[in-house]
């Protein structure tokens, strides 16, 4: 018998083993705390035969449950997200330049790659782009002017990504220049002779915003040609991110930035009100929570026009959204204040989603730059077992934190477009295994609230989970 077998073998043994406990306990009138103390240590123990299966396999099965469920929407309950009424966290990772690398047929193989390692790894949940407005293998050549090469290319990384068990979260445009954003919307404006002065006019400009929305209609809309699946009922797709990084510095009081973000997320909703909505924020604080600009990382970051709370209140929009790079806004020069940066700049996004937000926050973005003075793979390694920490700190006690995605994942062959976070696995064994270890640990626990919930538990999960993760 081949060590696969072997393992799938011990996999089949134990969940038959738990299912009989938990048929027992079921049957009992009164709560036996033994047997949830069995079905504990009976998670812990096959906790190592997991972690092996693993790294010799390369893949999370969550203990064999739900593989062959079906491939559902995720959805959000509270402050948690759900995936068919269990609980769904989130590990996983950054490529926004899929769509342009499948559209060309040299290239494409390498789509394909990166999410087969993602997987390898238990990654669960890719960020990426879904426009390219104006510039070379554009997706929108001009206002509602497609490339239908482009948006076959797009329609293949949907595909792709459903192959391999990965969700998506597709970003509609971006703040910066790169692949358009807002600047090109402005030149196609200013080429139809309107009279815009910013940049920010994006976010005001009636004609603009019309731009915007008939993107947002025609990729919701848009009927993928390999699956036949309309993009909008397409359970593949995690959520829509109104825009990378918006920020409008022309309007510090944030007012503009936040009545644009309250008609983009109705608009999104009423033509699918099926998939989550996020705004794509960074997360600094702004002007309606002056007690917590203390958290942010400069002054400057209260001048962007940005505030995550107010900005996360409009109807709409689902879950929070934070990134973190200590090295651009704190100091170039690694550092241990970039780890106690991260820390409470975690714990104070965390908290505020659960006071006053009440829905899940996602670290969207977080990472480190080889290129910056002091970097060394250790302390890579030590920033994202700071970042996956404070996730499952908040997970064991039945809060926000909700997962995290790291800038960036690259497969092998693609280090010219490195931009100095490029993550390619095969070359740093000891940072995959961290990943892989976060995707195992979250995996666990999303199995084992999926077993108390189906069983019938008489404890709160805030206990229950507790114990498995003190040895976490």
């Amino acid at each position: 018998m081949d060590t696969q077998m072997k393992n799938f073998g011990l996999k089949v043994f134990s969940l038959v083993t738990i299912f009989m406990i938990l048929i027992q306990n079921s049957s009992s009138t009164v709560a036996d705390s033994s047997g949830d103390e069995q079905l504990e240590t009976m998670v812990e123990e096959d906790e190592n035969e997991l972690a092996y299966s693993s790294s010799t396999h390369g893949r999370t099965d969550e203990l064999g449950a739900m593989e062959d469920d079906p491939w559902l929407m995720v959805q959000k309950k509270g402050n948690q997200f759900v995936v068919n009424d269990q609980p769904f966290y989130v590990n996983g990772f950054n490529t926004y330049w899929l769509m342009v690398f499948a559209a060309d047929q040299s290239t494409r193989g390498k789509v394909s790659d990166l999410f087969k390692q993602a997987s390898l790894v238990g990654l669960t949940v890719c960020r990426t782009w879904a426009f390219n407005d104006g510039q070379w293998r554009a997706l929108q050549k001009s206002p509602s002017v497609y490339d239908e090469e482009v948006f076959k290319a797009l329609d293949f990384v949907v595909s792709e990504a459903k192959k391999y068990k990965i969700r998506l979260i597709l970003s509609l445009t971006n703040n910066w220049d790169a692949y358009g954003g807002k600047a090109q919307y402005v030149k196609w404006g200013k080429a139809a002779g309107l009279n815009l002065t910013s940049d920010d006019d994006f976010f005001s400009d009636p004609t603009l915003r019309g731009y915007y929305k008939a993107h947002v209609k025609t990729v919701l809309n848009r009927v993928n040609t390999l699956t036949s699946i309309t993009y909008k009922d397409d359970p593949t797709i995690f959520a829509w991110e109104l825009m990378n990084e918006p920020r409008c510095t022309s309007d510090p009081s944030g007012n503009k930035l936040q009545e644009w973000i309250g008609e983009m997320a109705v608009y999104v909703k009423s033509i699918d009100p099926k998939h989550l909505v996020e705004i794509g924020l960074e997360g600094f604080y702004g002007p309606s929570t002056p007690d917590r600009v203390q958290f942010n990382p400069n002054t400057y970051a209260q001048q962007v026009g940005t505030d995550f709370v107010r900005n996360h209140q409009v109807l709409g929009v689902d879950f929070a959204s934070v990134h973190i790079y200590a090295d651009s806004w704190i100091s170039q020069s690694i550092t241990d204040a970039h780890l106690q940066f991260t820390k409470s700049w975690m714990e104070a996004h965390i908290e505020d989603a659960e006071k006053y937000l009440g829905m899940p926050v996602v670290f969207a973005e977080f990472g480190v730059s080889t290129k910056d003075p002091g970097y060394n793979v250790s302390f890579r390694n030590t920033l994202l077992s700071t970042v996956y920490q404070a996730i499952l700190n908040s997970t064991k006690k039945g809060g926000s934190g909700s997962g995290s995605l790291l800038w960036q994942l690259f497969p092998e062959g693609t280090d010219y477009m490195d931009d100095g976070y490029a993550i390619v696995l095969s070359k740093y064994p000891s940072t995959s295994e961290i990943i892989s270890l976060q995707s195992v640990r979250l995996s666990k626990f999303n199995s084992l609230c999926s077993w108390k919930c189906r069983w019938g538990c008489k404890k709160k999960h805030a206990l229950e989970t507790s114990l498995y993760h003190d040895d976490l």
